[in-house]
């Protein structure tokens, strides 16, 4: 009979402990394990330095998936596939890639689809519309966007672009980036959190007014303080972190974030190894 006792204030116990956690539980928001990766413009010195050295750290640190920017537009074939070897060795993917204007038509675009299929690059995203002065040029970059999307498309890959200010600044009554989004369909609309924080919009409700389409997010954080703008730390601004994640994996669509920094007080490579500490903690 005690035993019997023991057994049933140890289960009465056990459900009173598991009913008072439950709401707990509850409230937590239940991320998604996505990939996490480093735009290597943030580690854009040391790249420039040793690149397979460089990568080979970000690798180390921890991360995921890298996203090479623009200048490897410049590798011959055969330097994409040792780079896709080294990935490969470091259990690394590359998901996407930052490209010029000029890389979205033409013979550009071909060797930018090409390079892309090589590393495994499933976006091929444009980093920045230059200067575009009005919603009739916007317009101009969204029929870029899709007709090279159409293009490249029986190759497995997809177009994308990367906002910064201008895109949620008004232009004309309207945002630039609401042009982009209502005039492509199978453009990914990569966002770039900091950048749109800054202006004053709201992440948070851009990714619910396009569901689907927000597949990647840049992890830029942004603050107040003039003296550190850009320069703050992931953590460190005004970004409501765990609003956005919630957000994109329930219906933005969300595949993998990047950690993208401009510069801190740190060395690149100590900025990248702190910047991915704090998302594990934010996104835990």
């Amino acid at each position: 009979m005690p035993c019997m006792m023991a057994n049933s204030d140890l289960s009465r116990r056990t459900f009173l402990a598991v009913t008072a956690a439950a709401p707990l539980a509850m409230a937590a928001p239940a991320f998604k394990q996505l990939p996490i990766g480093l735009e290597l413009y943030s580690v854009r010195d040391d790249l420039h330095k040793d690149l397979t050295g460089t990568v080979r750290a970000v690798a180390k640190m921890g991360y995921d998936c890298v996203e090479f920017f623009a200048p490897y537009l410049q590798w011959s074939e055969q330097q994409a596939k040792d780079m896709r070897k080294l990935l490969d060795d470091l259990n690394v993917r590359c998901y996407s890639t930052h490209n010029g204007e000029n890389a979205f038509t033409g013979d550009k675009l071909q060797q930018a689809a090409a390079l892309n299929e090589i590393i495994g690059s499933k976006y091929i995203v444009m980093a920045s519309a230059n200067r575009v002065t009005s919603l009739d040029g916007w317009k101009a970059v969204a029929d870029k966007l899709q007709q090279a999307a159409e293009k490249i498309k029986p190759q497995g890959l997809k177009t994308g672009y990367h906002n910064h200010q201008a895109e949620f600044t008004p232009l004309e009554g309207k945002r630039p980036i609401e042009i982009i989004a209502a005039n492509t369909k199978d453009v990914m609309l990569q966002l770039d959190v900091g950048h749109c924080i800054e202006t004053g919009a709201d992440p948070v409700a851009w990714i619910k007014q396009n569901p689907g389409r927000i597949n990647s997010l840049h992890l830029e954080d942004w603050s107040r303080d003039p003296a550190v703008g850009f320069k703050a730390l992931l953590g460190e601004g005004i970004v409501p972190w765990k609003a956005v994640f919630e957000a994109a994996e329930s219906s933005g669509g969300a595949e993998f974030y990047l950690i993208e920094q401009e510069g801190s007080r740190f060395s690149e490579q100590e900025t990248a190894e702190r910047c991915l500490a704090e998302y594990k903690k934010l996104h835990a």
